[in-house]
């Protein structure tokens, strides 16, 4: 079984390569993130085993948890204070872009509970988790889901490069190695993060811990731009690995239902970001990654990379994903008294 799993990790990251290599020279945005996805997602509809294992992931995502939580400085405390108007759009726009996603499943053959939870924008396994206690179709959950956080992560990149254009990639022209001794510290933090039951715990846990030690000027990850392309690259091979197992056919049909869903839903959303924008000041690429319907992970990636204010990115995202896991049990008990 180790060694199937070292093989299929060998080749999704082989084939990552190559996905990865081809987006940099046509000189697509965020290439090495979205190169590994695209490229392990259409093997994987083939048939291929392709995976990356749970605990090289979690290491990962803790990697992006030290370098978001190093963004913070000492000035950011001042900027709090204009973000709860942005929080309170956020979760109104959250609420409506809900409940438009789930009409469209409806129409697609969802049951409720499944169009619902389908549609809630985070929270992934807890969504699935209650929507399948509730009486809805885990798998479609699942799949609907997985496919909303990747269509997102393809979609936004590209959007804001024709936007900003093709140099506002949000790239440095050079990244430095500063403070690598923070990576030491992975060991013990993901596991607390565990033990604290966190949302998210791979990825907060560290990202609390930095953000304190940055937040008072004492130490800051900085990766150099080899760093973050591998990051970019075992993350993308795993988001796109999600997917084996299923039948190319298949895969077309849900990718076409999660596509318009998501289309929906940024729409939605699109129109509170620019209220945010108006007023509260935030550029609009800002506020509409705040608001994206992804997955905080891959929101974070997203912002990391492009530069886009990670912190007010990743604190928009945890309150959405805090609301859902708080408000989602009422919304199920209400599911479940409908006849």
């Amino acid at each position: 079984m180790e060694q199937a799993t070292g093989l299929a990790l060998a080749r999704s990251l082989a084939i990552g390569a190559v996905g990865g290599l081809i987006f940099h020279l046509v000189g697509l945005p965020l290439a090495w993130m979205l190169g590994p996805l695209v490229a392990n997602l259409l093997v994987s509809a083939r048939g291929v085993d392709v995976r990356v294992p749970e605990r090289l992931r979690e290491a990962f995502l803790g990697v992006l948890g030290l370098v978001l939580g190093s963004q913070v400085t000492p000035e950011l405390a001042a900027r709090v204070l204009e973000w709860p108007l942005s929080m309170a759009l956020l979760l109104v726009g959250v609420a409506a872009s809900t409940a438009a996603a789930a009409a469209w499943y409806r129409r697609c053959g969802f049951d409720s509970v499944s169009a619902w939870f389908a549609s809630a924008p985070g929270a992934m396994t807890a969504m699935i988790l209650m929507g399948e206690k509730c009486g809805g179709e885990p798998r479609r959950i699942a799949i609907a889901q997985s496919l909303r956080v990747v269509l997102v992560v393809l979609i936004l990149p590209p959007l804001f490069w024709a936007y900003e254009g093709a140099a506002a990639n949000g790239e440095p022209a050079v990244r430095t190695l500063q403070d690598p001794w923070l990576l030491l510290a992975l060991p013990a933090l993901i596991p607390l993060g565990h033990l604290l039951k966190l949302p998210s715990p791979t990825l907060l846990a560290p990202l609390v811990f930095t953000a304190l030690l940055s937040g008072f000027d004492i130490a800051s990850l900085r990766l150099p731009d080899w760093g973050m392309n591998l990051m970019l690259w075992v993350l993308g091979s795993a988001i796109g690995s999600r997917f084996r197992g299923l039948s190319s056919a298949r895969l077309g049909r849900y990718l076409f239902e999660a596509f318009v869903a998501t289309l929906v839903a940024l729409a939605v959303l699109a129109l509170f970001a620019e209220l945010i924008h108006r007023l509260v000041g935030v550029p609009r690429d800002v506020a509409l990654l705040a608001l994206a319907p992804g997955g905080i992970g891959e929101m974070a990636i997203l912002a990391v990379a492009l530069d886009l204010d990670p912190v007010f990115v990743a604190c928009h995202h945890l309150l959405r994903m805090v609301a859902l896991m708080l408000f989602a049990p009422f919304w199920a008990r209400f599911l479940r008294r409908r006849p």
